[in-house]
């Protein structure tokens, strides 16, 4: 059960009580700059990670211009500007501008998709060295990071991007997973 970490959150983004939804907002917080909170990036991470065995989340995106989706390592810098690739610590899909897609790869990847994503589901396979993005309700496959090599623990990431003047004011909302679907 995922929920958002607000220790790690920039102090734009407003979390839910329950943990599940983050948007950014128009003023910043005052809060404590401690090691773990993203002090530019406007990132949150969640709560429990894992360092073993296979996981799955889903991120209701809907009504959402930009996003940024997917895990990091536990010893990601979380100060100043950051690049969001895997030699980083990042496996992460985002969505720009309304509908240009992309892999956070090296080099970046754009993602050609026949629908846009209402729903993100992320799959980690630990062993395997796999992160994987499906659309949930299409049910097809966004894009796979493959023969990684994962040698500490992982956590969810979530970006909900800039507000920009109430365009991409949506939240990111954490899912209960259907497996009955």
């Amino acid at each position: 059960d995922v929920t958002l970490d607000p220790d790690t959150a920039h102090p734009y983004l407003i979390l839910s009580d329950d943990g599940k939804q983050v948007r950014h907002g128009d003023t910043e917080h005052e809060l404590l700059d401690n090691p773990e909170r993203f002090d530019n990036c406007v990132c949150v991470l969640g709560k429990e990670g894992f360092s073993s065995g296979k996981f799955y989340f889903e991120v209701l995106v809907k009504g959402k211009t930009e996003w940024d989706l997917g895990v990091a390592r536990e010893s990601i810098n979380r100060k100043g500007l950051i690049s969001a690739r895997p030699q980083y610590g990042f496996w992460t899909v985002a969505l720009w501008n309304e509908n240009d897609f992309r892999a956070h790869a090296d080099p970046s990847v754009s993602l050609s998709l026949r629908v846009k994503p209402q729903k993100v589901g992320v799959f980690v396979d630990y062993e395997e060295g796999l992160v994987s993005f499906y659309d949930v309700e299409s049910r097809s496959h966004i894009y796979s990071f493959t023969g990684q090599s994962f040698n500490e623990k992982l956590y969810p990431l979530f970006s909900p991007c800039r507000n920009d003047e109430g365009k991409n004011s949506a939240p990111l909302i954490i899912s209960p997973v259907n497996y009955n679907a």
